[in-house]
């Protein structure tokens, strides 16, 4: 029986071309819904691409997509097409505001998990079309620990937990980075990012209960990427179906969101191109999907 990820081995075998980008994979969740994670990771690729990088987004909320709806566009095709080989990886990607691309999800990402060998191949071999092609590629996922929320995370070079300082958002934050931990994952990197605070010394509180209890009970180290400050321009914006970042681009959250983008790429990077990339997060990916 031939081994399901063997052309995944030839891909990762082969050397890169030191003057092709390294390719950062960022998985963005939450420990539970309402805490505003799709529309940070939506402004924080836009605040990304302000700086001068290329961003791709990939919405793998399954079930609760709605990137697409936050910019008002209606994808013509998402993964599912991909995995059914009706589209190439080209032709499933659209752009939204400021030109920004993403890839809808839908119930693609469920069946992702139950792909046969020569799927997996072609996932692989798709997917690794976009090596070099972007700066950042960013996975909003699910709420919560699902197993395909799980696959992303273990996946990743970096994760981003987004919180807010509501008391089940930050027990369901520390429990998150708990589960993913307790099951051996340690190399995940998680970074925090508290949303909707009133003010920068609410922001460092919350962090600082998470960091603190993740320190204490697991023995790691849990750094804050930033806050985003509570702002009513992001509820206009969003039933504007226009990012608040583009829509109100002077405003306290838009000015928080493009602090902590720029903290984010002025942060320790992926020290060897093997170990990272969209080659090493299928590598990765496909050990899980095995």
């Amino acid at each position: 029986m031939s081994d399901q990820a063997q052309s995944l081995r030839n891909l990762v075998r082969s050397q890169s071309d030191p003057n092709v980008r390294n390719t950062r994979i960022i998985t963005v969740t939450s420990g539970k819904g309402g805490v505003g994670k799709s529309n940070f990771t939506l402004n924080f690729a836009l605040s990304l691409q302000k700086q001068g990088y290329k961003v791709l987004v990939f919405d793998a909320d399954i079930g609760l997509a709605n990137i697409d709806l936050l910019m008002g566009v209606s994808p013509k095709y998402s993964l599912y097409h991909l995995l059914k080989r009706e589209k190439t990886i080209w032709e499933i990607i659209h752009k939204g505001y400021n030109d920004l691309e993403f890839i809808a999800g839908g119930s693609g990402f469920n069946d992702l998990m139950r792909l046969t060998e020569a799927e997996v191949d072609y996932f692989a071999e798709q997917v690794n079309q976009l090596n070099g092609y972007v700066d950042f590629i960013i996975f909003d996922t699910g709420a919560g620990l699902s197993k395909e929320t799980l696959k992303f995370i273990v996946a990743a070079t970096d994760t981003i937990v987004v919180t807010t300082p509501e008391p089940t958002a930050i027990t369901d934050a520390y429990a998150i980075i708990k589960m993913v931990h307790s099951q051996g994952h340690h190399h995940v990197r998680f970074q925090l990012v508290v949303n909707r605070v009133t003010e920068t010394h609410e922001g460092k509180q919350t962090a600082d209960k998470i960091s603190l209890v993740a320190k204490q009970f697991l023995n790691l180290d849990i750094p804050t990427l930033g806050f985003v400050e509570d702002d009513i321009s992001v509820s206009k914006a969003v039933k504007k179906q226009i990012p608040f970042t583009v829509a109100f681009p002077a405003c306290v959250a838009t000015r928080s969101i493009e602090r902590l983008a720029g903290r984010f790429v002025s942060g320790p990077m992926v020290p060897e191109p093997q170990n990272g990339g969209v080659k090493g997060f299928l590598s990765k990916m496909m050990k899980l999907l095995r």
